[in-house]
């Protein structure tokens, strides 16, 4: 027998916990262990929520109300009513934020499904009465940090202020997400449960639900076992569901990048309980970003075994949409969207492309992404390297694929060793290339049953020129 609930009560202390000894500040933090064993327990169902208007977009110039309204689309047409990508969330403080969120309620997407965050005053909650919306998020930061040293109150202060604006919530039939803020810093049994537990007896009188995004503030969560709480995300998960009571569909993961952890703590969220992991787009966010949402896609593809009916190549669409009308420079090695994510320089790994693409491709990125893998040409690339090369931007085929003994690979390689032996240093552009093909192999465009207009337009786009070429299928 397992006891679900217990009666914390909250320890009203005269003094902030700061947990020194895991966080001595001068010192990089510490990982500490108690060894217990928490259970995997994952959902019958999760999914992904988003935070590109609100966190992430915080971080970098903000979007115009178009930019918001397209990308709102984006996220429409990504998810294909999968429901996969539940919900998202908009500000409400300017008029621009205000016009956009119309907008986009305007198209009567189910999903993503359209929810507000707001600070936990009443002020902010009259704009969220105003707009007529079914869910907002509420800023309760749960640290000792934020309570005591931001808003300068105790642990019974800020329980009071947070529990007056959910009340506010519940009479007015607004479903309230608590945003518990910087949780992998907070007095776990000494705060964020007796506050949950308050939280539910208001929800129990108002027969309204609730949720808790926990918020992995500054990145500090850990997801291997025998962690200590504060930093472990396994017993924070564990907590909210056992020592709360609560059920996983009301439970939310929303992490930040400091440590490199944030795509594996999203998905321990997932594994030990959490119905729900927040993300952004690209992962823009706050310093190191917010989990990407097209990360957590993958994950959920990998722990499901399906994206249900998922447009997985709408994630290139919103990559070159960042890029081209946003102006946000994706670095191009990021996973899945940036521009070389699936591009091969070395040339044993272009030997192995040359024989067959899945030797060195994560897996089929033509089909799923609408990004074919790529051979970059530099000094280390060797006949393989441009062999691949060929056969991938000309799309050949079959019997019509050229191996690295060809003549013309031997030729082109000695044009490029020429060049690095002159002092090059950049990798030999796809037009360089291009036209030394057509040089040496001027019937390439001629070969039989080859059709090159899919692979010209990304590669086209990968180097962000024009490449005047035949288009018909040959």
């Amino acid at each position: 027998m397992e006891l679900q609930k217990c009666n914390y009560e909250l320890e009203d202390v005269n003094e902030p916990n700061l947990f020194r000894h895991i966080f001595p500040y001068s010192e990089i933090p510490k990982i500490t262990f108690n060894y217990k064993n928490i259970p995997i327990c994952v959902p019958n169902e999760i999914w992904i929520t988003d935070t590109t208007f609100r966190d992430g977009q915080q971080a970098i110039s903000p979007f115009t109300a178009e930019q918001i309204i397209k990308i709102y689309d984006y996220l429409h047409k990504l998810d294909n009513n999968s429901g996969i990508i539940r919900q998202t969330e908009f500000f409400l403080y300017t008029e621009r934020d205000r016009k956009a969120l119309e907008a986009c309620l305007s198209k009567g997407y189910k999903y993503p499904e359209i929810t507000t965050w707001i600070r936990a005053k009443k002020e902010d909650f009259k704009l969220v009465k105003d707009i007529g919306i079914k869910e907002t998020g509420i800023l309760m930061s749960c640290s000792d940090y934020h309570i005591f040293k931001k808003l300068n109150m105790t642990r019974k202060q800020a329980m009071n202020q947070y529990l007056e604006i959910a009340a506010e919530a519940f009479e007015h039939g607004i479903i309230p997400r608590c945003h518990l803020e910087d949780i992998t810093r907070a007095d776990f049994f000494g705060f964020v449960v007796p506050f949950v537990n308050e939280l539910i007896k208001l929800s129990n009188e108002a027969k309204i639900p609730f949720k808790i995004r926990a918020c992995d503030t500054l990145g500090l969560g850990v997801s291997f076992p025998g962690v200590e709480l504060p930093r472990s995300v396994p017993a924070i998960i564990y907590g909210l569901r056992h020592y709360c009571g609560l059920s996983s569909e009301y439970i939310e993961w929303h992490g930040h990048n400091d440590f490199y952890s944030v795509v594996t703590n999203s998905t321990a969220a997932w594994l030990y309980g959490a119905s729900s992991v927040n993300t952004s787009l690209l992962g823009i966010g706050e310093r190191t970003g917010n989990c990407p949402l097209e990360a957590m896609v993958i994950q959920y593809g990998q722990l499901r075994g399906n994206t249900k009916n998922m447009r997985l190549e709408v994630l290139t669409e919103i990559a070159e949409y960042f890029e081209r009308d946003i102006k946000y420079s994706i670095p191009p090695r990021t996973p899945f969207v940036g521009k070389e994510f699936n591009v091969t320089r070395a040339g044993v790994h272009a030997d192995g492309m040359l024989k067959n693409e899945e030797i060195y491709n994560i897996f089929d990125t033509t089909k799923l992404l609408n990004r074919p893998p790529v051979v970059a040409i530099n000094e280390y690339s060797g006949l393989a390297g441009i062999a691949a090369w060929i056969n991938m931007y000309f799309n050949l085929k079959g019997n019509n694929k050229i191996d690295k003994k060809h003549p013309v690979v031997q030729k082109i390689k000695d044009w490029v060793d020429k060049e690095y032996e002159n002092g090059r240093t950049t990798v030999i552009s796809n037009n360089e290339l291009e036209a030394l093909v057509k040089e040496y192999m001027p019937n390439i465009l001629d070969v039989e049953n080859v059709s090159i207009e899919t692979d010209y337009k990304f590669l086209n786009r990968q180097n962000n020129k024009k490449i005047k070429l035949k288009t018909k299928t040959l």
